[in-house]
């Protein structure tokens, strides 16, 4: 099996919920947002963010291109969710992550957040971008200028 086959953004969410989790479990260092208004932005941001994944999903499938990151996309897909940002999904796994570690109450996690966006985009945004740049051009060019990256 190759790196690039378990080199996938769901594990890398999984893994840094995990630390979150551990942080919450066996280090809460007395720190608490614990409350009514903490799990209700806990359940806005995770149902954010899945619902922005389920409509990136769907519109991808309904062009007909990959959803596999290191894949070079058969069509640029500049509709639906896509519209308003280029990386839908990957704002969707912030987003879960940032609900997981309210919902865990691992307030010292949540610097996980910006080195998690960190990650993403070393890892999957940029070379994303750089194949999209190769294959569509002057498409592509016009996206990025209308388009944000993230929001």
């Amino acid at each position: 099996m190759t790196l690039q086959k378990i080199d996938l953004p769901p594990l890398w969410l999984l893994g840094f919920a995990a630390l979150a989790w551990m942080q919450a479990q066996y280090r809460p260092m007395g720190l608490s947002l614990e409350g009514s208004i903490t799990d209700l932005l806990s359940g806005l941001l995770i149902g954010a963010g899945l619902l922005l994944m389920v409509l990136a999903v769907s519109e991808l499938r309904r062009q007909q291109t990959t959803l596999w990151p290191h894949e070079t996309a058969q069509s640029l897909v500049q509709t639906g969710i896509y519209k308003r940002s280029r990386n839908p999904i990957y704002l969707g796994d912030v987003l879960i992550l940032a609900g997981l570690i309210l919902r865990f109450d691992a307030v010292l996690a949540l610097p996980l957040v910006p080195i998690f966006v960190w990650l993403l985009e070393r890892r999957f945004v940029i070379p994303e971008e750089n194949r999209l740049r190769r294959t569509f051009r002057a498409d592509f060019a016009r996206y990025q200028g209308k388009t944000r990256r993230w929001v």
